[in-house]
């Protein structure tokens, strides 16, 4: 008979530890801010060398895309911890895309291949438009 107290008290423990630990963890991601109120600061766990170096990728980048005689020039670039996101539309009469063969998506092709060429550059995402807006 212990022992069946036993397994349950153990059961009944972990699901209240559990229930705890998941109502205190769920409890501090508001970051919302009330009327009048000023905003929450968050916590972050990229120190300012990792903030330098995204910097640093970004300028690169930037400078690596207005070179790039075959591409548009109006991409807004953003760089978080080494991740690339390109926005911006490819849409351009006079681009070809001709670093990559093929004439299908080459313009993308492209501007993948010149940003993966930057050094720190973990992965490009992009936020592109096809068509004119």
């Amino acid at each position: 008979m212990s022992s069946k107290l036993t397994n349950k008290s153990i059961r009944l423990f972990f699901i209240v530890s559990s229930s705890l630990l998941l109502l205190f963890a769920c409890g501090n991601e508001s970051t919302s801010t009330q009327s009048g109120s000023a905003p929450v600061a968050v916590a972050s766990n990229v120190s300012e060398s990792d903030l330098a170096i995204d910097a640093n990728i970004k300028a690169q980048v930037e400078t690596a895309l207005a070179n790039a005689s075959d591409l548009p020039e109006s991409f807004t670039v953003a760089v978080t911890e080494g991740v690339v996101l390109i926005s911006g539309s490819v849409v351009c009469e006079n681009c070809g895309g001709m670093r990559t063969p093929g004439n299908i998506g080459t313009i993308q092709q492209s501007l993948g291949g010149v940003v993966r060429a930057v050094p720190g550059v973990m992965r490009v995402n992009f936020d592109l438009s096809y068509g004119p807006d």
